[in-house]
């Protein structure tokens, strides 16, 4: 029996960046789905880069055709529709994105979600204002510090290959989570039509709602129940901060069992010191909550 060859990926040696990986990523599942054989190779060897099937983010080329995924060239590889420049990531994820999705929808979801800050951040592109000397603690932070430090013997091979396993979960979990929400939806969309009073809206189980309620102006709460437990949520005036639209009574702040005291709803068993989440037994019990809280005006 003939021996089929392996297909050759190559990016750079040296120094990993977050784009690298999860290009890495996206190709290794793209031929791990169609059921190919292939190595992944570090290297900055013309000779290798010219031999390979798949090269990214090394090479000085952009060619989809040819499979060719460099965006260092004079003049970069262009940008996402909003105008952020491609990375190694953004590229392959262009043309390979919807086939590891099997799903358009999905594909383009995740290119806002995940691609494009990743393509971003490799660009030097800042995407968030800081709060003295505190920033957010990101993906490239954690995959940045597995490089080795100075102290340490410096071969980037190593935790580069360790990682993309973990890499690779990340974006599978996130296609499945993003099919999911896209199901949840459509429950979600049903539940806000159905309600009578639109500022409440009760779901018959844990959906994700967020980016559903964003889109209209009437809801300032959402009942769902988890773990037979039944919840009260607050929803944001948009989905980048965590100020709600309508706060929760200042009076339930961190109360626990003498919140059905407070509220004169019995099964009534926590609020959370931020407002924007209560808890009861029963269905009944949180409607009860959301229709005080509604009357509430502080």
């Amino acid at each position: 029996m003939e021996k089929m060859l392996n297909k050759k990926i190559v990016t750079h040696n040296g120094t990993f960046h977050a784009d690298d990986l999860f290009a890495s990523a996206v190709l290794s599942i793209l031929l791990e789905k169609k059921g190919e054989n292939f190595e992944i190779v570090r290297t900055r060897d013309i000779d290798i880069i010219n031999s390979a099937d798949y090269v990214f983010d090394v090479g000085g080329i952009y060619d989809p055709e040819k499979n060719r995924f460099d965006h260092h060239q004079t003049g970069g590889a262009g940008t996402h529709a909003d105008g952020i420049p491609y990375a190694a990531f953004g590229l392959v994820w262009k043309k390979f994105g919807e086939e590891i999705c099997e799903s358009k929808e999905i594909s383009e979801r995740l290119e806002k979600k995940i691609v494009e800050a990743i393509d971003a951040n490799d660009n030097g592109i800042n995407l968030y204002e800081t709060k003295g000397e505190i920033t957010p603690f990101t993906i490239q932070d954690i995959l940045f510090s597995f490089r080795p430090t100075w102290q340490e013997t410096e071969d980037y091979d190593i935790p580069f290959f360790e990682l993309l396993p973990f890499v690779k979960k990340i974006l599978l979990r996130e296609i499945k989570r993003m099919k999911d929400v896209i199901v949840a939806e459509d429950f979600v969309e049903k539940s806000y039509d159905q309600a009578v009073d639109k500022r409440l809206i009760i779901l018959d189980g844990h959906y994700p709602w967020g980016e559903v309620m964003q889109k209209y102006i009437e809801p300032l709460y959402v009942i769902s129940v988890k773990a037979d437990l039944w919840r009260v949520e607050c929803v944001r005036k948009d989905k980048f901060s965590f100020e709600n639209r309508k706060n929760l009574p200042k009076e339930w702040a961190g109360k626990r069992e003498d919140l059905a005291e407070i509220t004169g709803v019995d099964d009534a068993i926590f609020c959370h010191n931020g407002l924007f989440l209560a808890v009861a037994k029963s269905k009944e019990g949180a409607i009860k909550l959301a229709e005080l809280a509604l009357q509430n005006n502080n």
